[in-house]
């Protein structure tokens, strides 16, 4: 079978879209995908920093969404024309598995980041018959199609805008996750959120959504912008005394906070920010050490990394689907599509911050 992809053939190369070959279909327990859209992740982005431990060339992406074409085995759970929104892999067994953790599945690393199942190494090439790693978070889903396990694919209502469901399986999982599913929070609670991007600005979404007081702190003006108009305080990043702003409109310190920044300074701006018992998560990759100061987790303050908000995606998809036909978590208000043709250029916006969330297009229609 022969579909249009992005390639990405080394770590510092441009993404190139072209004809690529996927020699076996789905297997047992797998399905067969066509892509409607899919987000584009910084998590994509960062295999350029992975100092080569990411195999290349691949096909990257991982918050797609899309229509089912071709089953295989009984036991998916899904049939052909089924609307699907595709998250990342988890095999499903581990101790963590079965206790309703995927997000830290014991294999999660190798499935999802670091070449995926033995058994999918010469399942996809170029045209001149080169391997390219067809599984980055068990879809590879910068391309037409795409060949997923049954469990990492989430049914949702075909009356919904799928080419821009494919985030929910990742960025805006996370955000959402966080609030819900990690911090439990809910009316009467505060959330503090570091860094208004798109799973910071999901976690304002969510917040809001619970009832909870929402601050979104960041640098730039037109994401703060966006934040207050999702029901946040906004607070510049650079504003003095920041954990004395945050207290002072949270009543005495926020319960919760959310930091998607991974800058340490502002990580300890948020444990200064926390109340008694208040739990600070992180969802960024940590890049220098984190030196804590004295005292910051006194009096029951606690600090926690947090994977794909702690989510279930087929609990957590179908919940936030259902918040946004209610009005109550309006995350296409984040989204800015491209032609899959145009990654590249997608790339740069959302290094450069003019675009919260991109979201590629196989078939080159905009919205």
């Amino acid at each position: 079978m022969k579909f249009g992809a992005a390639v990405l053939r080394s770590y510092e190369s441009r993404f190139d879209v072209e004809e690529v070959t996927l020699h076996t279909g789905p297997g047992d327990g797998e399905v067969l995908v066509k892509i409607a859209g899919c987000g584009m992740c910084r998590t994509d982005l960062a295999v350029r920093r992975s100092a080569g431990r990411s195999p290349l060339p691949a096909v990257l992406g991982h918050e797609g969404a899309g229509i089912v074409e071709a089953t295989a085995g009984p036991d998916t759970g899904l049939s052909v024309g089924d609307h699907v929104v595709l998250s990342f892999d988890s095999c499903g067994h581990c101790r963590n598995c079965v206790n309703a953790a995927p997000a830290y599945c014991d294999s999660f690393a190798a499935l999802n980041l670091f070449g995926g199942r033995k058994e999918d190494a010469a399942r996809l090439t170029d045209a001149a018959g080169t391997r390219l790693a067809p599984r980055w978070f068990g879809q590879s889903s910068f391309a037409e199609y795409a060949v997923v396990r049954a469990r990492n694919a989430v049914r949702v209502d075909p009356a919904l805008p799928v080419e821009l469901l494919g985030p929910l399986g990742c960025g805006f999982l996370t955000g959402a996750g966080a609030v819900f599913n990690s911090f439990g929070a809910g009316p009467g609670d505060s959330v503090a959120v570091i860094g208004a991007g798109a799973v910071g600005l999901a976690a304002v979404l969510a917040a809001t959504a619970a009832g909870a007081v929402a601050v979104a702190v960041d640098r730039h003006p037109e994401r703060l912008a966006l934040a207050e108009r999702f029901g946040a305080v906004p607070l510049h990043a650079a504003s003095a005394d920041l954990p004395g702003r945050i207290q002072g409109l949270t009543d005495g310190g926020a319960q919760y906070a959310l930091d998607t920044t991974g800058s340490a300074p502002l990580i300890n701006d948020a444990l200064r920010a926390l109340r008694p018992t208040g739990h600070l998560g992180l969802v960024a990759r940590l890049h220098t050490a984190l030196p804590l100061e004295p005292g910051a987790l006194d009096r029951g303050r606690k600090i926690s990394h947090i994977c794909e908000g702690d989510a279930v995606p087929g609990l957590l998809i179908p919940r936030l689907t259902r918040l946004w036909q209610a009005g109550r978590f309006p995350f296409d208000q984040l989204i800015r599509t491209y032609p899959l043709t145009r990654i590249n250029e997608a790339e740069r916006d959302c290094e450069a911050g003019r675009v919260v969330k991109p979201v590629l297009l196989p078939e080159g229609k905009e919205r």
